[in-house]
């Protein structure tokens, strides 16, 4: 080879090579080049093509610009300077229509070397930018008037050579994407949206595969939306292909506005479309549902609806996403409405396979949330899973195990009726059901209650992805150059916005960082003081090789819920004339255990309104609770007004805490303090927001908290002796409004904090 294609160029350009000798000779160096890529270098061989390209024989001109495109293909950079020779003959040939008689096809000249033509000049996307004014205004006139000349003709033949013309025309609008003019995209759109409705499948095909390109360039997706009620006829056409091409293109046209529509329509259709398409559409359905949700309660209705349509259709990935959404958004109401609405979907005898997987999943870890509703007790719950038991796969029954065993960590009634499926299923011919049933019913004979309620605790957020599973699976199916896989690999404005929400939530949630800066204070060197500028950054020292590891032992214990926030312990106050009886609240059992008498508010005639912390809280609180024994930071309470945020670590017998009280209400927080209990077997420390810390020895005035900022607590704390009960905490502040709020609250500081791991 390496001989030949010298021998095989020497012939290609000789002046003395016939037109029929030069076109052999191209074709054949075309195939020497697709053998060996590297065979010809592109800067020395690039002015012989110049040359070449300069014949009048269209003949040799067709072979030329075959071997063009596949150099040029392989060093595109090295061939860019040929670009005003390929405008050239272009234009000859649709501008002047210079074509010999024998080129002629149907009157269309050369319709093949125009396509060649065309189709080089989509590998140079900055074409009419790079080159000189003449050539980009004759480009752009050449590329104007295919548009507008090419119509649908009587003959097949024509019609199919004028409009692979047109197509590779309206590509190379596509590939110079926003550099190309406003008004070529909006005529390249027009003429299309006209071949959408035609009857003949191929330029119908054509015409919706290659709008699905054009929408995707930025301000064209407009032109686009006019079309849809076309594109939805189209997915009812008799040729799969065409339905298939229809999906995609409305896939692309989805936005905000009008994506409720399109997925509705497409659900609607769902219904009657036949089994070569539904895997599909159900996929795309699913992106579409999840990327274009303004509501995301909108998405899982749509998700159920499809399951109970397709509900063979829908793959695994699909099902886990929407697990994976519920579980990483905490704020609003989603979980409780993805309980709930699952909870109805499984009532029914008969409710498909992966309905029952996503309720198991969502009722054990959240069905918590809805348990005080009428008929959605944790008992009801149990029935409602339990009676698919017999009719679901063993992948099935390991989640419904699982789910059971959260369900009887959290309520006492379900245990009666779990412990006899798990003694049925320890001997299952299948392992995972064996093993997981074995370890569950072991687990509380194995464990403290609360490494318990520890390990069955819900799981933390998913991972985000920078592609979820659904975009992957759709890129396995349709591949990179697909139009439906570059819009979905682009986020949403509701994606963008979401995920800000997401930060904005995670932030709130996470306290500020605090950086080890100097040695701790013992607690014994320094009695409790209270500064104006408090001291964010006071840190452990620094550990030796032996010192303190970030991670805890999985069986770090934290006070039991049920008496850390007992539900008859905080109650809500819905008369006006009934107030918080912080007297009696002393003798109740768990937060306020202990607390100082001092904090008795004696009735007087013009006390304010006492407010307490609603009952509706508890469930949280208790999860908040437990979340921070064995976690270095997080949300310890939160309502319409107050956060309270907490940071902890802990070295040896010393630890420090540091608590965040943030404002999130309208007004400020005036007369704001807090008293911590220090019981005698913890030594403390205590500095923070000047006046915010309420002494024994006289009567604080509080603190002011501005909206939207914190007030700070910084403890530093140590161990002397056993213990078994976590420090109480009592918050009190004035609102604007004329109420008086006061919250009893226990610091997430229990005796597994001070325990290190044993490395072995």
């Amino acid at each position: 080879i390496q001989a030949m294609h010298v021998e095989v160029q020497r012939v290609l350009v000789a002046p003395s090579s016939t037109e029929q000798v030069r076109k052999k000779a191209a074709l054949c160096l075309l195939r020497l080049t697709r053998t060996s890529p590297n065979l010809l270098s592109g800067r020395e061989f690039a002015p012989r093509v110049a040359n070449l390209l300069q014949d009048q024989h269209l003949g040799v001109l067709t072979s030329v610009m075959s071997l063009l495109s596949c150099l040029a293909s392989q060093q595109t950079p090295e061939y860019e300077g040929l670009i005003p020779h390929v405008v050239h003959i272009l234009s000859k040939l649709v501008m002047k229509k210079n074509c010999a008689r024998d080129y002629l096809y149907y009157r269309t000249p050369s319709p093949w070397l125009q396509i060649k033509l065309l189709k080089f000049l989509q590998l140079y996307p900055n074409a009419i930018e790079n080159n000189t004014a003449e050539y980009t205004s004759q480009l752009i006139n050449v590329v104007s008037k295919i548009m507008i000349e090419t119509d649908v003709s009587e003959s097949i033949n024509k019609s199919n050579a004028d409009h692979a013309i047109l197509f590779e025309a309206v590509n190379l609008i596509v590939v110079w994407g926003p550099t190309c003019p406003v008004e070529m995209r909006e005529g390249a759109m027009k003429i299309l949206g006209k071949f959408i409705s035609v009857r003949e499948p191929n330029i119908r095909y054509l015409g919706l595969m290659t709008m699905a390109k054009l929408a995707q360039i930025e301000g064209s997706v407009e032109g686009a939306k006019k079309h849809q009620a076309t594109v939805l006829v189209s997915l009812k056409d008799a040729d799969i292909s065409v339905r298939r091409r229809a999906l995609d293109l409305l896939f692309v046209i989805c936005d905000t506005d009008n994506a409720e529509r399109i997925v509705d329509e497409l659900v609607a259709h769902l219904v009657v479309a036949d089994a070569s398409i539904r895997e599909e559409m159900v996929l795309k359905i699913a992106i579409l549902a999840e990327k274009y949700a303004t509501d995301l309660r909108w998405y899982v209705d749509t998700i159920l609806k499809l399951i109970s349509i397709s509900g063979d259709y829908v793959s695994d990935p699909i099902w886990h996403r929407v697990v994976q959404i519920v579980t990483n958004h905490p704020q609003g109401d989603l979980q409780g409405y993805a309980a709930a609405t699952l909870f109805v979907a499984v009532s029914p005898h008969r409710a498909h396979e992966t309905t029952v997987r996503i309720a198991a999943y969502i009722l054990g870890e959240f069905g918590f949330l809805i348990a005080e509703r009428p008929g959605m007790s944790g008992e009801e719950q149990f029935r409602v899973l339990h009676q698919h038991w017999f009719t679901v796969d063993m992948q099935t029954r390991a989640i419904l195990i699982s789910t059971y065993a959260k369900l009887a960590n959290l309520y006492e009634e379900c245990r009666p009726l779990v412990a006899p499926v798990f003694a049925r299923s320890k001997n299952s011919v299948n392992v995972e059901i064996q093993q997981r049933c074995a370890e569950y019913a072991a687990m509380r004979e194995a464990f403290s209650p609360e490494a318990v309620e520890d390990l069955l605790r819900e799981m933390p957020p998913f991972e985000d992805r920078r592609r979820s599973a659904l975009e992957l699976r759709l890129l396995e199916t349709e591949g990179e150059n697909s139009a439906a896989v570059a819009k979905a690999s682009v986020p949403s404005a509701v994606e963008e916005q979401r995920a800000l929400q997401m930060m904005q939530h995670a932030q709130m949630m996470q306290p500020p960082t605090i950086e080890e800066e100097e040695e701790p204070l013992s607690p014994s060197q320094s009695a409790n003081q209270s500064t104006d500028e408090p001291e964010d950054e006071v840190a452990i020292s620094p550990s030796d090789e032996n010192g303190a590891s970030e991670e805890v032992s999985e069986e770090r214990e934290g006070n039991d819920q049920e008496e850390v926030y007992d539900q008859d312990e905080i109650s809500n106050q819905p008369a006006e004339d009934k107030k918080f009886d912080s007297e009696d609240a002393m003798h109740l059992n768990g937060a306020v255990r202990n607390a100082p008498t001092t904090f008795a508010n004696p009735e007087r005639p013009n006390s304010p309104k006492m407010v307490g912390i609603p009952k509706e809280l508890i469930p949280a609180m208790r999860k908040a609770f437990s979340n921070l024994t064995t976690s270095p930071s997080g949300v310890l309470f939160e309502n319409s007004f107050l956060q309270v945020g907490v940071k902890h670590e802990y070295v040896g017998a010393q630890g420090r805490l540091s608590v965040f009280f943030g404002n999130l209400h309208d007004t400020p927080l005036a007369n704001f303090k807090v008293r911590v209990d220090q019981p005698d077997h913890l030594k403390m420390q205590m500095q923070g927001t000047q006046n915010l810390i309420d002494d024994e020895e006289y009567d604080s005035v509080g603190c002011m908290v501005a909206t939207k900022t914190q007030a700070k607590l910084l403890i530093l704390v140590e161990v002397t002796a056993p213990f078994d009960d976590a420090p109480s905490m009592r918050i009190r502040f004035d609102t604007e409004e004329g109420e008086h709020h006061e919250y009893p609250l226990r610091l997430p500081l229990v005796a597994t904090c001070f325990m290190e791991p044993v490395k072995l």
